[in-house]
C-alpha cells in the first residue's frame, strides 16, 4: 500500500523525508517533486530497485534513469571526465535544470541499463528533492509516469500513473514549470546540447564559448510524427536514446550553424525513436 506526504506541512515533509529515506534503501520506489517535474526515483546503486524502477515505467534497458545527486562532490565521484567546460557549467547553473552527460567513473558498482560508459547527471533545485538525496545519496530518476504518457506535474498525476509501484510519494504541491531540464553532451571536445530546455543555448554559450545547439524553443511542442513516442526523462530530463546515456525515448534533432557541427552531429544519431 502506498503511503503519501504533504511536504507543505512541515512535519509530514520530515515523516515523508524519513519514511522515503528508508524506502530507497530497502530498494523499494519513490516519487519526489524536483524543480521540473516530478520524478520516479530508485536507489542509483542497486540493480534490482533501478530494474524496478524500469519495469514500473514500462522501459527497457535502452533507456537508462539519469541520476540526481544533492551536492557537487556527490557527482564528481560518479564521473570520469568532465571536459573542458563541465565545471564551469556546474558553477553556473547547478541547482538547477541542466542535466550534463559525461564519461562515468568506471570502477562504480551500478546497473543503470545500457549507458555505454556515460551518465546523465544533474543536481535539482527543489529544496524537498535535494533534502532526501542528501539523505540517501544519488538516485536513479525518471519522469513519474508511464513510459510514452505524459509526465507528471502533481504528485497526484503521479499515483494515477504508477500506483502501488510506488512505495512513497512526497508531495510537494504542482510543478511550477514543466519546461524540462537542458541536457548538454560534455563527451565531445565542444559541448552539445542534446535536447534544448529551461537553460537557452546562449546562456550556455556565455559561459562556454562554443556549444552546439539547438533550434527549437524551450517548452514542449506537439511531437512530430517521428517523435510520437518521445517522453521526457525523471525530472523532464531526457537523454536521446542515440546519446551514450540514453534516459528516454527521444529528443529534438540537433541543428547548427556549422557544417562540421551538423555532420557530428548526424554522424551520432542513428535510427530511431526521436
Amino acid at each position: 500500500m502506498s503511503r503519501s506526504y504533504d511536504c507543505a506541512d512541515e512535519e509530514e515533509r520530515t515523516k515523508g523525508i524519513a519514511d522515503a529515506a528508508s524506502t530507497v534503501r530497502r530498494g523499494e520506489l519513490v516519487v519526489l517533486p524536483t524543480d521540473t517535474v516530478y520524478g520516479i526515483g530508485a536507489d542509483a546503486f542497486s540493480p534490482a530497485a533501478v530494474s524496478g524502477l524500469l519495469g514500473a515505467k514500462g522501459r527497457g534497458r535502452d533507456m537508462p534513469p539519469p541520476v540526481l545527486v544533492g551536492s557537487v562532490r556527490a557527482a564528481q565521484a560518479l564521473i570520469e571526465d568532465l571536459g573542458t567546460r563541465g565545471q564551469d557549467l556546474i558553477e553556473e547553473f547547478w541547482p538547477g535544470p541542466l542535466t550534463i552527460v559525461c564519461a562515468a567513473t568506471p570502477s562504480l558498482s551500478w546497473d543503470l541499463g545500457d549507458t555505454k560508459g556515460t551518465v546523465a547527471v544533474r543536481m535539482p533545485m527543489h529544496p524537498v528533492a535535494l533534502e532526501l538525496l542528501k539523505e540517501v545519496g544519488p538516485m536513479a530518476v525518471s519522469s513519474a509516469n508511464l513510459s510514452g504518457s505524459p509526465a507528471a506535474t502533481t504528485a497526484e498525476q503521479a499515483a494515477e500513473q504508477l500506483g502501488d509501484r510506488v512505495s512513497v510519494y512526497l508531495d510537494g504541491g504542482p510543478c511550477a514549470d514543466s519546461v524540462p531540464s537542458t541536457i548538454v553532451d560534455l563527451t565531445y571536445a565542444v559541448p552539445r546540447v542534446l535536447r534544448a530546455g529551461a537553460i537557452p543555448v546562449d546562456r550556455l554559450r556565455a559561459v562556454c564559448g562554443t556549444v552546439i545547439g539547438l533550434s527549437r524553443p524551450v517548452g514542449r511542442p506537439e511531437p512530430s510524427s517521428e517523435e510520437a513516442a518521445a517522453e521526457p526523462g525523471e525530472d523532464g530530463t531526457a537523454v536521446p536514446p542515440t546519446s551514450p546515456q540514453a534516459g528516454a525515448e527521444g529528443a529534438a534533432p540537433a541543428e547548427t550553424g556549422s557544417g562540421e557541427g551538423a555532420r557530428g552531429t548526424e554522424e551520432r544519431r542513428k535510427p530511431g525513436e526521436g
